[in-house]
């Protein structure tokens, strides 16, 4: 009878075991179930949240420049990529002006550089302040060919933050260079093509 005993209490032990094994390979299973559903929310969020539109730029005060504009939107960061052709050679000023209407022959639709921070014009990223429209200069090559690369956090594509939201506005190409000085639009010239920022 004790060995019947004994070969019992063996067999609860070795079962009772046995279910902590069991339990535990199953709750690491669920854990590691539950971090790859993270995983795929998680990639899925960020397929979602990218967001890419492009417009055309269009000759403006009897210019011949033209181009295509790209916004990029990826976690947090929005890229700006413009190629432009039909300049003439040399340094360009780009910005982005408050309204989304290239109607006028010269693009003074568009208003004033945009500023919803209502600070200095400058050079981007100085601590003296600069429009949030203020991208700065890019040099055209001799067959009046240009490419302008820029990226930042302070702008969004459609967000709801008007301080960020590029949507409304318009990119503006000038004849001349911004000086970085002359208020409030850097003495940057004619306005010679025109895109307006629409979705």
């Amino acid at each position: 009878m004790k060995k019947i005993v004994c070969i019992l209490s063996i067999a609860l032990v070795g079962l009772s075991y046995s279910c902590k094994e069991v339990k535990k390979e199953a709750q690491e299973a669920g854990e590691e179930m539950e971090a790859t559903v993270t995983e795929i929310q998680e990639s899925m969020e960020a397929k979602i949240t990218e967001k890419t539109m492009s417009i055309t730029l269009m000759p403006k005060s009897d210019s011949n420049v033209k181009g295509e504009v790209t916004f990029t939107q990826k976690d947090g960061m929005v890229m700006m990529v413009a190629t432009l052709s039909g300049l003439t050679p040399g340094v360009h000023a780009i910005h982005l002006h408050e309204n989304a209407d290239c109607s006028a022959a010269d693009g003074t639709s568009t208003g004033g550089h945009w500023n919803p921070t209502f600070q200095p014009h400058g050079k981007w990223g100085v601590a003296e302040g600069y429009h949030k429209g203020d991208i700065g200069n890019f040099t055209a090559d001799a067959e009046g060919n240009g490419k302008v690369e820029f990226s930042t956090d302070e702008w969004c594509i459609g967000c709801e933050d008007d301080t960020k939201n590029i949507v409304g506005k318009a990119v503006i190409v000038h004849q001349g260079t911004d000086d970085f000085t002359t208020q409030p639009t850097g003495d940057a010239g004619a306005r010679v093509s025109c895109a307006g920022i629409i979705q």
